[in-house]
């Protein structure tokens, strides 16, 4: 019985990863991702930090292939946009809303598909989906965050998924993940097949613990500020993000300085990193102005450094990549799983649909097939990630990918036939951590539409909706809401239209949390009586966030619940 049972699991195993003849041509595929990396973090982007932090191997990629402008993840959220990358599925098809996410076992379609084409796959560094990776032929993945110093790694082994573990003593989980990528490169894979590695940086995710060599870089700098970190225009936000009268300014967006009570940098990094801070540092001995500046410095800092560790590391790896007459020939991205606020509007983290939280980096370097030094504009999301790299292995594309390939834009330079004109988003974790209310939207290349809908999963703990709009031409910092200027009504009505019918082609249509697509339906008009409701919704939501702060609770459960 026992072998009969062996026998139907390899003949399984054979129909399932069956392999597909080897093209000699194909190239290896070596896919970089970093967390939290915001695309004006790279020097090559041309941000307000590149004369101050430049990106020299991030930048040779750039310079040497092509850099991408307009993309984006439809969730700016770790698990989730990790997900969509993995399966090629948006969050509502995937079922990874959120830091819960998951894609099991027998899912992992870019790694399967990978195999399936002949490829040896890898998946090391920062992994963040709750199951094993265990369609990829190796890995060594950290556990949920991981830690930046003596990290811990998972590994294959006898024990069960999670009870195998490696652990690197000393070192920094930059240059463990580097020195692991190498390893297996070197001495860990079959040099008779073309290899497909997934290398994940866990930096710069916060907080931001660089290596101890870096701890000068930058110290005596002045980090050049946004203007929104200091000014609002009136016009910016909404009823959502800025409540009735102003009152939910403090609440809404954790912060750089103190305009939340809840949860901001000048209140968490001088504990964790008091060296950044004056010697015996205490607020209350200095201005507002000079306790943002002081935190946005520390931040920035501390958030650059691990961004020099990621650039001088890649730089260990197109080194090796070179000197084994290799780097040609292995088609190399860098992207991040979202982006991340550096002290814009006073937020920090990402999850908005903001620009800078919305917007990934990507370079990708190929010199066969891709012209060194292009430039597009073109609108990518990150569901487009895994078709693009199985149309480069010459894998099969499943027929449950939801992307598109984008390989003939980087070749010849030309959009696809019949391309998306817009990016699709959907932020699901209400309220969670760092205070952004749900919300959707769609992006164009000249208009940004935002939804916000103000409820978890089950209806519950609403705060007020309302619509924000951006002309992403005159205003790329996003600083003027044009919603309700009458001369957009005609922009509005057609974009609130192309939304809904973006939302039907994707299949989000609700059916997926039904008391949290009521109210997107409710308030989707949003008319004069919508926004009273708006308004009593924000008096309701300040009270609570009163009480809660009055019992110090810091962190409730806003995303599921009444």
């Amino acid at each position: 019985m026992k072998s009969t049972v062996v026998l139907l699991f390899s003949l399984f195993a054979a129909a399932f990863f069956s392999v597909r003849p080897v093209r000699a041509d194909r190239p290896n595929i070596l896919y970089i991702m970093s967390d939290d990396h915001a695309a004006h973090a790279i020097s090559a982007y041309g941000g307000r930090l590149a004369s101050i932090a430049p990106t020299p191997n991030l930048d040779r990629l750039a310079n040497e292939g092509a850099l991408l402008t307009n993309v984006f993840c439809t969730n700016s959220i770790c698990s989730p946009s990790r997900a969509c990358v993995l399966t090629g599925q948006y969050n509502h098809i995937n079922g990874s809303f959120d830091l819960s996410g998951r894609v099991d076992p027998g899912k992992q379609m870019l790694a399967i598909e990978m195999r399936r084409a002949g490829y040896q796959t890898a998946m090391i560094g920062k992994w963040h989906l709750k199951a094993e990776p265990a369609d990829f032929d190796h890995y060594c993945v950290l556990p949920g965050q991981g830690r930046y110093h003596d990290p811990i790694f998972r590994v294959r082994g006898d024990k069960p998924w999670g009870k195998n573990t490696i652990e690197f003593k000393g070192k920094h989980v930059t240059d463990a993940i580097t020195d692991l990528t190498l390893e297996w490169l070197q001495a860990g894979r079959d040099q008779n097949k073309p290899f497909f590695l997934m290398h994940h940086f866990k930096a710069p995710h916060d907080y931001f613990d660089n290596a101890p060599r870096y701890e000068s870089y930058l110290a005596d700098v002045d980090i050049p500020e946004p203007e929104t970190l200091w000014n609002r225009d009136p016009k910016f936000g909404s009823l959502a993000t800025r409540g009735a009268d102003d009152e939910l300014l403090p609440h809404v967006g954790t912060s750089i300085g103190n305009r939340n009570p809840r949860r901001s940098y000048l209140r968490d990094l001088p504990d964790l990193y008091p060296d950044e801070f004056p010697k015996n540092y205490d607020p209350a001995d200095y201005s507002d102005e000079q306790n943002t500046r002081f935190a946005y410095n520390a931040y920035l800092k501390k958030f650059l450094r691990c961004v020099k560790g990621i650039d001088d590391n890649l730089g260990r790896i197109l080194e090796y990549l070179e000197s084994t007459g290799q780097l040609d020939n292995t088609l190399i991205v860098y992207t991040a799983d979202q982006g991340f606020m550096l002290g814009e509007h006073d937020y920090q983290d990402k999850r908005w649909m903001y620009e800078e939280s919305q917007r990934m980096p990507f370079l990708v370097r190929y010199p066969k097939s891709i012209e060194a030094g292009s430039r597009f504009d073109t609108i990518i999301e990150n569901v487009d990630f895994a078709p693009t790299l199985l149309d480069f292995a010459s894998a099969e594309i499943p027929n449950t990918v939801q992307g598109r390939s984008f390989r003939s834009l980087l070749e010849t330079g030309d959009e696809p036939d019949a391309w998306k004109q817009a990016a699709y988003y959907r932020y699901w974790m209400h309220m969670a951590h760092h205070d952004n209310p749900a919300h959707l939207g769609l992006r164009t290349k000249t208009h940004k539409l935002i939804y916000f809908y103000g409820c978890n999963y089950d209806g519950g703990y609403q705060t007020p909706p309302g619509w924000e709009l951006y002309d992403l031409v005159n205003d790329p910092h996003e600083t003027k809401n044009l919603i309700d200027d009458p001369g957009n009504a005609e922009l509005v009505l057609r974009l609130k239209q192309q939304l809904a019918e973006m939302r039907r082609q994707i299949g989000d249509d609700g059916s997926h949390h039904p008391k949290s697509e009521a109210i997107v339906q409710e308030f989707w008009d949003f008319d004069e009586e919508d926004r009273e409701k708006a308004v009593q919704l924000s008096r309701r939501y300040l009270q609570q966030r009163l009480q809660e702060l009055d019992k110090d609770q810091r962190s409730p459960r806003t995303w599921t619940g009444k």
